[in-house]
């Protein structure tokens, strides 16, 4: 029988780990709702790109936030955001803003205000009038420490950097975008400084977080292993269970 998931996985972890593929399709194997939250980071940071503002200037960088339309769509097949009603989805994976996003992502006003929109995406995901199931699965860097520190499973990815360099490049590759393993590898050591050591929210495992190291499993074993943890936690019901 058809399972669905009720309530909110949080999958935290580093650049590299897996987190947006299985995370994507685990919400589309139990019925989910799909949230990726660096994806709204990257989107302020594209803004901040195109209004020429300095990304180490973290004042001018928060002005920008009072202006800023943002959208999300939390649909597994087909996630989207947009800024100011145009489809970035392919922009913001680009070098520009990879190499900028972690200043940004620092700045303590945009990280205030991306949380507030991102936990009204999942109230809205588990109560809104529209929610069919009640689930979401959330990725990112502090879901489970900072914007849904109450879900009912938090799993923090882990993996060998060197792997994950491999797994970044391989996506580059494959969405076009030129790179080579050791720059990748040295973007995701930056990156890995840079989020472990802000001030707000920094990259960290929730002390009730199950920790998962992806090195040696691919895909469908970390699927497994997921669906497993979500399963004893009884966060899964029969999907007829929900028809009226």
């Amino acid at each position: 029988m058809e399972q669905v998931l009720r309530g909110v996985v949080a999958i935290d972890g580093p650049s590299g780990t897996g987190k947006s593929t299985v995370a994507r399709r685990l919400a589309l194997r139990l019925g989910a709702a799909y949230l990726d939250t660096g994806a709204m980071y990257r989107s302020v940071t594209l803004a901040a790109l195109r209004a020429g503002v300095d990304v180490y200037d973290a004042a001018a960088v928060a002005a920008l936030l009072p202006g800023l339309s943002l959208q999300v769509g939390v649909d597994p097949r087909h996630p989207t955001v947009r800024l100011a009603g145009e489809d970035v989805g392919a922009e913001i994976r680009g070098p520009a803003v990879t190499i900028a996003v972690s200043p940004v992502s620092a700045v303590p006003a945009v990280r205030a205000d991306l949380v507030a929109r991102q936990r009204r995406v999942i109230d809205e995901a588990i109560n809104g009038p529209t929610a069919e199931v009640g689930g979401i699965v959330v990725e990112g860097r502090d879901i489970g420490t900072v914007v849904a520190p109450d879900a009912g499973l938090k799993v923090y990815l882990t993996a060998a950097a060197p792997i994950r360099a491999r797994r970044r490049t391989d996506q580059d590759s494959a969405a076009g975008r030129q790179s080579t393993v050791d720059a990748t590898l040295a973007d995701v050591r930056r990156r890995d400084r840079y989020d472990s050591s802000r001030a707000a929210s920094p990259l960290r495992r929730a002390p009730d977080a199950v920790e998962l190291d992806t090195t040696e499993l691919d895909v469908d074993g970390v699927l497994a292993r997921l669906h497993a943890l979500i399963a004893e936690r009884g966060m899964v019901v029969p999907a007829v269970s929900l028809l009226p």
